[in-house]
């Protein structure tokens, strides 16, 4: 196991992982989550998000591997959850009735919107390619981040506006919805 420290190898992990986290992105479907349920535990969500990455790093291709799912098979149905919250935001509907205050800063905020499949399915790519220090790092200054932006979700709120939050909702539900469909189409080969 390599440990050693490497600064533009923490940075290139670091990027990669903020593009495929995606939270500047995701924050209108924060915003909604934040409304249905009446609040973010922003400490929480960011603690649990960090410990399944670093989890999965470790044991998630032994867990998939016993359990007989392969990397593709997570992922798709990574993307079906992906669609469904997608839809939701475009049409405005609400199809999961089960998101409770109280665990709504686990699931699905935690998992699977910041340490989602693309996430872990990313994680497991670049162990093969990366230090083990270098992702863990990585992960560490990305989940720093995620709290950032989840501690300042009323400032960006009141930035944005009412007007704001419903089109770039219904602008990134259309994005989401192409990131599922090609998650989808990746592993499925259509």
């Amino acid at each position: 196991m390599n440990l050693q420290f490497d600064i533009i190898e923490i940075l290139k992990v670091t990027m990669v992982l903020f593009a495929v986290i995606d939270v500047i992105g995701s924050i209108p479907i924060i915003i909604s989550l934040k409304q249905k349920t009446g609040g973010i535990n922003a400490s929480k969500a960011s603690f649990v998000s960090f410990g399944i990455m670093i989890v999965f790093l470790f044991v998630g291709q032994t867990i998939l591997d016993i359990i007989g799912i392969s990397v593709g098979d997570f992922a798709i149905a990574g993307s079906i959850l992906l669609f469904i919250v997608a839809f939701e935001m475009i049409l405005g509907i609400q199809i999961a009735k089960d998101a409770m205050p109280a665990t709504a800063s686990i699931i699905p905020l935690a998992f699977p919107l910041i340490a989602g499949t693309g996430t872990l399915t990313t994680l497991l790519s670049i162990r093969a390619e990366y230090n083990i220090v270098s992702i863990i790092t990585a992960i560490f200054f990305n989940v720093i981040i995620v709290y950032i932006v989840l501690r300042n979700l009323d400032k960006i709120e009141k930035i944005l506006g009412a007007g704001g939050i419903a089109i770039i909702k219904k602008v990134f539900g259309i994005i989401l919805l192409a990131l599922a469909i090609k998650l989808f189409r990746k592993y499925t080969g259509l």
